[in-house]
This record gives C-alpha cells, sequence and structure tokens, in this order.
C-alpha cells in the first residue's frame, strides 16, 4: 500500500483527488491539505504526495525544493510552465489540470513502479556481499571486511581484515565504487579505495591504515577527501582512537 498526501488550495480539486485515489486500491490517503505549510506535519507518514504548484501561502516547487528528503512526488497543476523544472528535481509525474481518471491511474502505475524500483535498490545496497567471477568460479567478498583495494594492472587486489592474502578479480575501481556502500569506502588514488572506518592517521596527501598500510592520496582526489577529514574531525572526540590531521 502506498501512502499519499494530497496538497491542493482548491477545495474542488482535493475532492476530486480523494475521489480518484478512492478507486486506486493499492493507495492509502494519509491527509488532504490545503497548503503546503500544513502538510509539513503529515510528511513522516507519506510515501508520495500528490502537489499543485501555485498556492497562496507557499509555491509547491518551492515547497519540494526546501525539503532535505522528499517523498515521491506527483505535481498536479494548471500551468504547464512548471513541467521542465518539475522534472528536473524528479519528479514522478506531472498532471495537467484538468485531468481525467484514466491519467491519474496511469500516474498511480508510474509511482508504484518508481517506488518498486527504489525499495528493489535499497535492499540491494544493503546486501553487504559482493559477487566476482574468477578463473571459472565466483568469489564472494564481505564488503564489512575490506581494509583496501588496490589496482593492479586489469585486476584488483581486495585486502581483507584477517586475510594473510588479498582476493584478486579481474575488474576496475571505477565499476567497483559504485557497488561498494555509499559513505563507507572513498577512492583516494587512481589505484586504491580505501574503507573509511579504517583510517588510523591521515593528512590530505598520505592515509595509514589500521592494519598499518600507508598510501598516498592522489592530487585529483585531495579535496574531497580533505572536505571529509575536516567534516570528521568537526564529529570526532578529543578522546577518540583515530587522529586525523587536518
Amino acid at each position: 500500500m502506498i501512502r499519499v498526501i494530497i496538497i491542493d488550495d482548491e477545495p474542488l480539486a482535493l475532492r476530486q483527488l480523494e475521489m480518484y485515489i478512492s478507486k486506486i486500491s493499492f493507495l492509502e490517503l494519509v491527509a488532504a491539505c490545503s497548503s503546503a505549510s500544513a502538510a509539513k506535519s503529515c510528511l513522516e507518514r507519506a510515501d508520495a504526495i500528490f502537489l499543485d504548484i501555485n498556492m497562496p501561502d507557499l509555491n509547491g516547487m518551492d515547497f519540494i525544493k526546501s525539503l532535505p528528503h522528499p517523498p515521491a512526488v506527483v505535481f498536479t497543476t494548471a500551468y504547464s510552465e512548471y513541467a521542465v523544472e518539475g522534472f528536473r528535481i524528479n519528479a514522478v509525474d506531472y498532471l495537467l489540470k484538468p485531468f481525467s481518471f484514466k491519467e491519474f491511474e496511469t500516474s498511480c502505475r508510474k509511482l508504484r513502479e518508481y517506488l518498486d524500483m527504489k525499495a528493489a535498490l535499497a535492499e540491494k545496497e544493503a546486501d553487504p556481499i559482493l559477487h566476482f567471477k574468477a578463473d571459472y568460479r565466483t568469489v564472494s567478498v564481505d564488503t564489512r571486511k575490506i581494509v583496501f583495494v588496490e589496482s593492479w594492472s586489469e585486476y584488483i587486489k581486495i585486502h581483507l581484515v584477517d586475510a594473510e592474502e588479498p582476493v584478486i578479480v579481474l575488474y576496475s575501481l571505477k565499476n567497483l565504487i559504485d557497488l561498494l556502500p555509499k559513505g563507507c569506502f572513498m577512492r583516494i588514488h587512481r589505484s586504491y579505495i580505501i574503507a573509511l572506518g579504517h583510517i588510523a592517521e591521515a593528512s590530505r596527501t598520505s592515509v595509514r591504515l589500521d592494519n598499518g598500510t600507508k598510501l598516498p592520496v592522489g592530487e585529483l582526489y585531495r579535496p574531497a577527501f580533505g572536505a571529509y577529514l575536516s567534516s570528521m574531525a568537526t564529529k570526532s572526540a578529543p578522546a577518540g582512537p583515530k587522529k586525523l590531521l587536518v
């Protein structure tokens, strides 16, 4: 069931949306609001919102842009000039008033497909195990045990916690970084990806990992790595075990 909020300053438009939603078996109406401001208290309970754009208290487009983690949105408006901007902020669909139930139903199917795909991607990202083909066999690597990865010609060497030898597979760092859990790994050099949780000491130009390995930080990667170190320095307690030199 997809929980939805509808936001429109026109009472007739709200009633039409309520009627349409009641006919869609996989939608559950959480709230019908006459303004974006009134909807703020309900957002945590919603998977998606059907949102008008031109409203007196707060423009619908500005409302979505103000949210750090907005739900999926379908715009419902009489103004076609907002369509391009709507899709730039990843709106699922854009219904131009007046729209029929058939058009609304089509939009709801798009919404369901979008949310199903998003859930599938989240589930995939949550899986810590990566699988690689190597010499007619499959090698499984637990990303939670990776300390760092190095490029080795056309191969990569994956160095793991408590493993004497690295896992060697035919793969590239460029493709690997897209598979690794976001926020847990960073590429610091054309030849190295590190697990951020294994940093023992670091500056903008070098890193020492908790297994004793010291690696350089490539010039191209220094701005991003330096920003990471600065952010961690502000969060770390003085007695923390890591030494971040920024």
